[in-house]
């Protein structure tokens, strides 16, 4: 495994990888997996998943500071880059990006920060303003860099994958996106680097937003249809939790991240709650076969 921290050297090796391949399919030869380092068994099962398709498997380390609030926790970000590198080892990662600030956004250089639009005004945008206008430059950065390729995205954070999607598609960039059911402990609680951060009586709590989320599916796939009832039950569960406050709780389509009234095709659930300081999301898909 390689560990590489220029842009300019990263984008050389990817650049050889594709032009020795015997495919001309844009994704086919790189799989990237872009991490904030912090590695869990979300990350890993991304991992595992670009591995077995592609012959070349690439993964970013970077904490970008662009995508943290005034009174987030940037500083005390659960950062390990020995223990990340170990892992991305031990997953068969043929080549780690970790570059500096200075080599991610350059002094001088005029890069393209995308506008992530009115999606981004929602939901985790009112909790935290510019936050993914600074997910969308660094990971349009990373990009640009890799080249073309399949990258790698967990569901857990779905309105920043459905922005990502947007901006590949809009600016028409060579990147096939894809994403990877929610990991989760056997609670249900989705993995997350900010679950280091709860407290055992928080982290008990938490557990309250996949059963939230489960209840609200589980009143779906038995014929309820308004969006509203949907909300009022995971509302409710939430609610019911001690330590728990409720941030937020919707019902989107999942095909234009808008809140719909009424259940009629496609649609995800999404809850945010705050344990103690410590804030947390999650999301689940509507099923309504039944």
């Amino acid at each position: 495994m390689d560990l590489i921290r220029a842009a300019a050297q990263m984008r050389g090796i990817t650049d050889a990888r594709r032009a020795a391949a015997d495919t001309t399919a844009r994704g086919a030869e790189v799989g990237f997996v872009p991490t904030m380092g912090a590695l869990h068994a979300g990350h890993s099962a991304l991992l595992k998943r670009a591995r077995e398709e592609h012959p070349f498997l690439v993964m970013s380390l970077f904490v970008n500071p662009a995508q943290f609030g005034r009174d987030e926790d940037l500083d005390s970000y659960p950062a390990d880059e020995e223990r990340d590198l170990s892992i991305a080892e031990q997953h068969g990662v043929d080549l780690v990006f970790a570059p500096g600030l200075d080599e991610m956004y350059p002094p001088g250089l005029a890069l393209i920060e995308p506008d992530p639009g009115p999606v981004a005004a929602a939901f985790e945008g009112v909790a935290r303003p510019g936050h993914f206008a600074g997910v969308l430059k660094a990971v349009h950065r990373l990009f640009e860099i890799c080249g073309p390729c399949t990258s790698y995205l967990g569901e857990k954070d779905a309105q920043q994958l459905f922005l990502i999607r947007k901006m590949v598609h809009d600016l028409g960039m060579p990147i096939d996106v894809a994403s990877c059911p929610t990991v989760r402990a056997p609670d249900g609680l989705a993995l997350s680097s900010r679950n280091a951060y709860l407290s055992p009586e928080e982290r008990e709590a938490a557990g309250c937003l996949f059963l939230a989320l489960s209840e609200a599916a589980e009143h779906a796939r038995s014929g309820e249809r308004d969006a509203a009832k949907l909300i009022a039950v995971m509302a409710r569960e939430i609610g019911a939790t001690e330590q728990a406050t409720l941030d937020y709780a919707a019902v989107v389509d999942d095909a234009t991240f808008q809140p719909i009234a009424t259940v009629t095709g496609p649609t995800r659930a999404l809850v945010a709650a705050r344990f103690g300081r410590t804030r947390l999301i999650d999301n689940l898909r509507l099923e309504t076969d039944r």
